[in-house]
């Protein structure tokens, strides 16, 4: 079970909006998170991951507090095993396809079987300079499942892909994060694409 209840203040264009928060979301779902550009789903990821901190309440994971504001408890990001899909993707420039997964895990069985559903096997020797978009988005993903993380935040994931790339992809991941029992946050602009995946939807106006 992850509870959050926080309030974070956004410096929007047209003045400033405060980000709440306050909803437990069961160990294993998939929450689709929607609304409108400057309301907030990227911080609240960020400060799920502990790279923002709200101004208030609290982030308990399974029994462990990750954050409180009045107890002034602030995990570390890299103690939080949160996996981080970015929008940007976020990739090193100087590490290969392999080097990104070998990074997080030296499980090679794991590496092997992610290069496989992302489809970049045959691309493993590659920098992302040599990446179409959408590959890069997909090694972005795969790098955030190198370490089987119990939490995935996922940041508009499957922007740059085609229909029947998004299509097949969504289908292994959704069994995939069964098998893991991976606690799954996806914002998306277009929130039918994440229909069949998602247990839960945070919406926010």
């Amino acid at each position: 079970m992850i509870t959050i209840a926080i309030e974070k203040k956004l410096n929007a264009y047209h003045g400033q909006q405060l980000l709440q928060v306050n909803r437990q979301f069961e160990s294993g779902s998939i929450t689709k998170i929607y609304g409108p550009s400057g309301v907030g789903k990227t911080t609240f990821l960020k400060v799920v991951a502990g790279l923002l901190m709200p101004e208030k309440g609290s982030i308990v994971v399974d029994s462990v507090t990750w954050f409180n504001a009045d107890a002034k408890i602030n995990l570390p990001a890299q103690k939080r095993n949160t996996g981080f899909v970015f929008q940007q993707y976020a990739l090193f420039p100087n590490m290969t396809v392999r080097q990104h997964l070998e990074y997080a895990t030296d499980d090679e069985l794991w590496i092997k079987r992610l290069l496989l559903l992302g489809k970049l096997d045959a691309l493993e020797q590659c920098k992302p300079e040599y990446l179409s978009g959408g590959q890069q988005q997909r090694l972005a993903i795969l790098r955030a499942l190198a370490t089987k993380p119990k939490l995935l935040l996922m940041d508009e994931p499957f922007s740059a892909l085609d229909y029947k790339m998004k299509t097949e992809l969504i289908a292994e991941l959704q069994a995939l994060f069964k098998e893991l029992d991976t606690t799954t946050f996806i914002v998306s602009h277009y929130p039918h694409e994440l229909d069949g995946l998602t247990d839960e939807v945070l919406s926010f106006e």
